[in-house]
């Protein structure tokens, strides 16, 4: 291995987000209206309280260990996620109960009515629910809406009318009249939930709030919709498990890819609140992700034709940081099975011309969504290197699709042909979840790839590079400011993203001579 690691191709597995121009509204309202009481719960306030108060009472969260800076709570009709939001307003009870007073909420929420390119902080006085009135925090919101161009203050996605009744800010409401009784509220609804607007939101509330406990940061999300229960299932937990490993920015990514037709997308309505939600908390100190609970409405009504999922998630600053992160491995068998599939999806799509469709490996790990890079080699000589840098498909089908995207689409090279298939080598790096960079300290040289990223720009080194360049850490990093088109000292800015991954790397040439 050598200098050509570098030259990699990265598929990232991510699209833009078409926006809608919505048509101007000319509500002018300063109190928003309840727009689902009676719908989605209960428009009588006694039995309103009643329903809630018997969920919160069934709901039974784990102890969590330090404050909840931030939390994920669903925001379906109460009788279908009411159980599984129950899980998240205990937790936030329970250290209301020991001590921890929030006197204002940031809601973030998705728009399900209107399309609109920007990140929409309510300019109005209050919202309402039939526990009362919920009071804004005007300055806040005010202030806000001024730290980022993607962000304004307006009404758009605030809708009350009975066109465009939104709900995902509302409904969260009477659960927080309920656990936390008088506090201001900032309502914020995402037109836009591309990574950079989820990131400038997620940036400017950690700056506005530095070391302010009093306030929480709530996304209002359901996860997959309509999907057959085990289905669904499977997608939510995707994006739970990445949710657990704190990695957003593959989570943002798959979000992207919601709708587009590639199997194995993850889903999350309010997907970009989430993603906001995590990066405030992260830049809060944040050290734990905990998802409380999941389950969906198939649970509820007993159809699981067409379910729709939930979760309660809460993001801790604990004061017992989390144990060493526990090494990414593979066994021997696992890396040989995947180096044969590697080379079998090669020479398939070469002979047959369509691409090999193995059978799903029994193999747990096999299944479970990581990013991955294949390298070709002829005579120790790059011969293609595409990858994927996010978790989007299962482990097998990710090596199967870059080994036959390195013999065939790598741009730098002719497509391999047929007479060349016996002279390949492989080699394959599958790569950790990530984590961004807090600290450059955090990076150790032989251990850790990178990715830096800035706006559009976007460069990945594998591990093995800096080793293999007798690179030491701020090289490195120069050298991936490099590898994403920007100057030496992106690193530097405040605006770049940095974010490391382990990868676990093999050859054939290993396996042969370790068996592993």
């Amino acid at each position: 291995m050598a200098w050509f690691m570098m030259q990699c191709i990265a598929f990232a597995l991510s699209v833009p987000i078409l926006h809608v121009r919505a048509a101007e509204g000319s509500t002018g309202q300063k109190v928003r209206p309840a727009a689902v009481a009676g719908a989605f719960y209960p428009a009588d306030p006694k039995a309103l309280s009643q329903m809630i108060d018997e969920m919160l009472a069934k709901a039974t969260p784990p102890p969590v260990d330090g404050a909840i800076l931030a939390a994920v709570a669903p925001h379906a009709g109460y009788q279908y996620s009411g159980p599984v939001a129950a899980w998240t307003y205990a937790a936030i009870a329970r250290q209301v109960k020991a001590g921890h007073k929030y006197t204002r909420v940031v809601l973030i929420a998705p728009s399900h009515y209107v399309g609109f390119g920007f990140t929409s902080v309510y300019d109005g006085d209050a919202y309402t629910t039939p526990l009362g009135e919920v009071p804004v925090d005007r300055e806040f919101a005010r202030r806000l809406a001024k730290m980022s161009p993607t962000m304004q203050l307006s009404d758009k996605g605030h809708q009350a009318t009975a066109d465009a009744p939104e709900h995902s800010v509302e409904v969260q409401l009477p659960w927080l009249q309920t656990v936390l009784g008088h506090f201001e509220l900032v309502p914020i609804v995402m037109g836009d939930q591309g990574y950079e607007a989820s990131r400038a939101l997620g940036v400017a509330l950690a700056k506005l709030l530095r070391d302010d406990p009093g306030t929480l940061v709530l996304a209002s999300s359901d996860l997959s919709h309509y999907h057959p229960y085990a289905e669904a299932e499977t997608i939510d937990h995707k994006t739970l498990h990445a949710l657990a490993e704190y990695d957003y920015y593959s989570m943002s990514r798959n979000f992207q890819w919601r709708g587009q037709g590639e199997p194995g997308i993850w889903e999350a309505c309010g997907g970009g609140p989430i993603v906001a939600a995590m990066i405030y908390a992260e830049r809060q100190g944040a050290n734990k992700a905990e998802v409380l609970k999941y389950a969906n409405s198939g649970d509820i009504t007993g159809d699981k034709s067409r379910v729709v999922g939930y979760s309660a998630d809460v993001f801790v600053k604990s004061a017992h940081s989390d144990a060493a992160e526990t090494p990414f491995t593979l066994t021997g068998e696992e890396k040989a099975e995947l180096l044969a599939l590697a080379r079998r999806s090669v020479e398939y799509m070469i002979e047959h011309n369509e691409p090999y469709a193995p059978a799903p490996p029994s193999d747990e790990t096999l299944n479970r969504e990581y990013g991955a890079f294949t390298t070709l080699t002829e005579d120790k000589q790059l011969r293609g290197c595409i990858g994927y840098t996010s978790p989007a498909k299962p482990l097998y089908l990710t090596v199967r699709d870059t080994a036959t995207l390195a013999a065939l689409r790598d741009p730098r090279f002719a497509p391999v042909a047929v007479t060349e298939l016996p002279k390949l080598a492989y080699e394959i790096s599958v790569l950790s979840p990530l984590r961004r960079v807090t600290d450059v300290s955090q990076i150790e040289v032989g251990r850790d790839g990178l990715i830096m990223k800035n706006g559009q720009y976007e460069g990945l080194l594998l591990p093995q590079v800096p080793v293999e360049q007798h690179w030491d850490r701020e090289t490195f990093l120069e050298q991936t400011c490099r590898k994403a088109g920007m100057d030496t000292n992106c690193w530097k800015d405040e605006n770049t993203d940095i974010f490391k991954f382990t990868a676990v790397v093999f050859n054939e040439k290993d396996i042969r001579k370790h068996g592993s």
